[in-house]
């Protein structure tokens, strides 16, 4: 029934530290520079490609996972902001609840309004635990779903959070800070579900340097999520690559 059975679930549990490039349609409509993301991407060794958003429409969301697919062999994952966001091109979905807010809509609703279409179509489901963290500022995330972000230094609610999701049979576990996060996640977070679970673990947010690309790696995080930081520096990926062949990766 879903494309691949479990390919992209398996691909995230098989590592830590990899990394996955976050495009935003709403902001990427410049077919020359998503070229070069993509060219940059595959000589940094991205594991996957997020494409989605909060507020993108069907027509930009269609058009870039088109684009993206004709161009890569990267695995595309849907990380979607509305129940539109679905397209047959693409390998996975996340299926997203945000748990850390209360907001029934992105609980159950969008899921409830795209069911049928994403039953239809071969796409692998990824159950998915989303868990905002606030990161410092007001996200696109936090603004459209009407929530709370949970407090960075409530690193007890967040993992009791993310442990009820697992619990509940959610197969990945997603901890973002929201687009353009002045501060990311803290590892103490991660470091603290980790002892708890060894499910699949995603963190974005704010990610803009190799530092912190390396803490999320120790602190066993399979996915790391980088967005707004190439959208001023393409070349950052550049020091990824750098930082990859560095370790061996």
């Amino acid at each position: 029934m879903y494309k691949g059975r479990d390919k992209i679930q398996t691909l995230m549990a098989s590592k830590k530290g990899q990394i996955a490039v976050l495009i935003d349609p709403e902001k990427s409509k410049d077919e020359v520079y998503l070229a070069e993301l993509i060219k940059k991407s595959e000589f940094a060794g991205v594991a996957f490609f997020f494409i989605g958003g909060s507020t993108v429409s069907a027509q930009d969301f269609k058009a870039t996972i088109s684009f993206v697919k004709k161009h890569t062999a990267i695995p595309i994952v849907i990380f979607p902001g509305a129940a539109h966001q679905v397209s047959e091109e693409a390998d996975a979905i996340l299926y997203l609840s945000l748990l850390s807010g209360r907001n029934a809509e992105y609980l159950i609703g969008q899921h409830v309004t795209s069911a049928f279409e994403i039953h239809q179509l071969e796409l692998e489901v990824l159950p998915t635990a989303y868990i905002l963290i606030d990161g410092g500022n007001k996200s696109s995330v936090a603004y459209v779903s009407q929530t709370t972000p949970i407090p960075s230094s409530q690193t007890g609610i967040a993992v009791k959070t993310a442990l009820a999701g697992v619990m509940q049979g959610k197969k990945i576990v997603f901890f973002d800070a929201g687009s353009g996060a002045i501060n990311t996640v803290p590892s103490e977070i991660v470091d603290g579900f980790y002892s708890y679970s060894n499910e699949i673990t995603i963190v974005g947010g704010g990610v803009t340097d190799l530092q912190t690309i390396e803490q999320y790696k120790a602190a066993h995080v399979n996915v790391i999520v980088i967005g707004n930081k190439l959208e001023g520096d393409v070349d950052f990926l550049l020091d990824i690559a750098n930082y990859n062949q560095s370790t061996h990766e």
